[in-house]
């Protein structure tokens, strides 16, 4: 099998990890030698309930049983995505009431950004130096990280760039700008959050310039900080909110959601201002519903909290400088790529799954599944000390 691997599918990296699947229950991945890895990343925080949880696979069962896909988004209904967005709405802010399906991450901000410039009639778009908001076109134009933007340029025009936490650059946002895109907690940079109100300041001065704020919580949501979404944290409701990630419960799913008033400008003037085959496909929706049920109606994002402290507690090292994040989103920072490297791979070979971050080499994510118990908590972090222990400092 991995021959093939290699010569039919596509290799995102020279040097993929290539461990053969075979099954996955609960917190752990099994491979074809039927080894079990603990699972400390979670598909990059998209398995917010493990793998396979009950609620969730008999949920797509049951749709399953009834309908596939019938007809592209949003000429008929259907009952899976109509209650999705309705319960994603009874646990957001006002005016965040209305939501757009799509198959992913990037698609949601691709529509976020379109319907920015298209409600403001402006074209400026602001986002953060180190942003990651996803890898299609309009989502690597946000990116300022030039060696990943150079081979595919030119991309879409008039984006500019701020620094995250830097207040002496919201002078940038101005009466030209269509809005300001921002990671409510920054992921690929290094899980690096807010600091000293600075999304409230985002807030304020984008409503005196008349820009809108989109916020990226296509990782942070979904109760991995302790709150169904980050923002909640830091006082700040976005004018669109973009989600994917962990609220498809291990499905592909993204979405936006905005007021009614700013999202109904993208049906008409002209008709079809976004479209999508695929986007609100009745099994996902159920697989998201179920999901969102579980997370909202249990105690897990309080768990998350508790979580976070265990995990501090027992990571715990003089190779570990510093863990940033909240919540079931940490990311623990060592001194340098190469012991991040040394690391990664040598928790594998000990049954613990960890992961890069896209622009800090120094550190490793921890996000694993909300649904991880205490035990495999302690269990994982203490392979990392075993691991840590045997590597040399340089």
């Amino acid at each position: 099998m991995k021959t093939d691997f290699f010569k039919y599918q596509a290799q995102t990296t020279p040097h993929p990890l290539a461990m053969e699947i075979s099954h996955a229950e609960g917190s752990y991945i099994y491979d074809t030698n039927n080894k079990a890895y603990l699972d400390f990343v979670a598909g990059v925080s998209a398995c917010s309930l493990g793998h396979r949880h009950p609620r969730v696979v008999s949920a797509i069962k049951n749709q399953l049983d009834k309908y596939l896909h019938v007809m592209v988004y949003g000429e008929y209904i259907q009952k899976t995505a109509v209650d999705l967005t309705k319960l994603l709405a009874r646990h957001l802010p006002k005016p965040l009431e209305k939501t757009y399906l799509v198959n992913s991450g990037t698609e949601a901000i691709e529509g976020a950004i379109k319907l920015a410039r298209r409600a403001t009639g402006r074209s400026q778009i602001i986002a953060a130096h180190n942003a990651y908001h996803g890898n299609t076109m309009g989502s690597l134009s946000l990116m300022d990280y030039e060696e990943r933007k150079a081979p595919f340029r030119p991309l879409v025009p008039d984006v500019s760039h701020i620094t995250f936490n830097h207040e002496p650059h919201l002078k940038h946002i101005t009466n030209k700008t269509a809005c300001v895109i921002l990671e409510t907690i920054q992921g690929g940079a290094g899980f690096i959050e807010p600091q000293n109100g600075f999304l409230t300041k985002i807030r304020k001065r984008c409503n005196d310039v008349g820009a809108l704020l989109i916020l990226d919580e296509i990782q942070p949501g979904i109760g991995r900080t302790g709150k169904l979404f980050g923002f909640e944290h830091y006082h700040c409701i976005p004018d669109i909110l973009v989600t994917g990630k962990g609220l498809g419960g291990g499905m592909p799913i993204g979405a936006f959601t905005a007021s009614s008033k700013l999202m109904d400008v993208l049906y008409d003037t002209p008709k079809l201002g976004h479209i999508t085959t695929f986007g609100g496909h009745p099994v996902i929706a159920a697989a998201a519903l179920a999901t969102l049920q579980e997370i909202t109606e249990s105690d897990l994002m309080a768990q998350t909290l508790e979580k976070e402290i265990l995990v501090r507690k027992h990571l715990q090292h003089p190779l570990i400088t510093e863990i940033r994040g909240r919540g079931l989103m940490l990311a623990a920072v060592l001194p340098s790529a190469e012991i991040t490297n040394q690391l990664v791979l040598k928790a594998q070979d000990q049954g613990l799954i960890l992961f890069w971050l896209l622009f800090e080499p120094k550190a490793i994510r921890i996000t694993p599944p909300l649904t991880i118990s205490n035990a495999e908590l302690i269990k994982g972090c203490g392979i990392i000390i075993a691991v840590l222990n045997t590597i040399q400092r340089h």
